[in-house]
């Protein structure tokens, strides 16, 4: 399999602008997280959530079809491969693994707790608590491009509670905080109990 620099050369070579380079690395952060908690390769889910939307900026139409042969020829697993399909419900891949779940339980909602991170006076995702994240999902002038249906299809997906969810994505961002563009980050020492589906 390529590695970690193989990937993000990858993601460098067909995502130009930084938002989406931070998604990208957002993304992997919280699925390493999942993996981590779930005993799994962190290797092969930190990679699928860095490239899962590789080739989003260069071809928004044909993604994430377009990418597949690329990741295919690269060596990549046809598990990261076909997550990556299916975190985008229009292509008709069903997510029937755990890494397709999470990637899509986790992709949209990464992306909106980072978006109420930034809004934050202190930019800090430590300071973002799941009851914050709750409000503002329903309120639809914010952060309006992010799905709340995937999110909310995601969770049923992956049957956990929402908060635990929430605080869970926050407790795996802070381990980029800096590097995202978000404060330092600490985390509590409390954890919810996540379980895979």
């Amino acid at each position: 399999m390529p590695t970690r620099a193989d990937a993000l050369a990858l993601l460098f070579e067909h995502t130009q602008t930084e938002p989406l380079r931070r998604h990208g690395l957002a993304v992997e952060a919280v699925l390493r997280h999942a993996a981590s908690r779930l005993g799994v390769d962190p290797e092969v889910w930190g990679l699928t959530g860095l490239l899962h939307d590789f080739d989003y900026e260069a071809h928004p139409a044909e993604h994430p079809f377009w990418g597949r042969p690329i990741l295919e020829a690269a060596g990549y697993p046809q598990e990261m491969i076909r997550a990556i399909q299916g975190h985008a419900v229009f292509t008709g891949v069903v997510r029937d693994t755990d890494l397709a779940r999470w990637l899509f339980a986790c992709d949209e909602l990464t992306g909106f707790v980072v978006a109420v991170a930034l809004v934050h006076p202190t930019r800090s995702v430590a300071a973002v608590e799941p009851r914050s994240v709750r409000r503002k999902l329903r309120d639809r002038s914010f952060a309006r491009s992010v799905s709340r249906s995937d999110i909310e299809a995601g969770m049923a997906d992956l049957a956990v509670e929402p908060d635990a969810l929430i605080q869970f994505v926050i407790d795996g961002l802070a381990a980029v905080a800096p590097s995202i563009g978000l404060g330092e980050a600490g985390i509590g020492s409390e954890r919810p109990h996540l379980r895979s589906a």
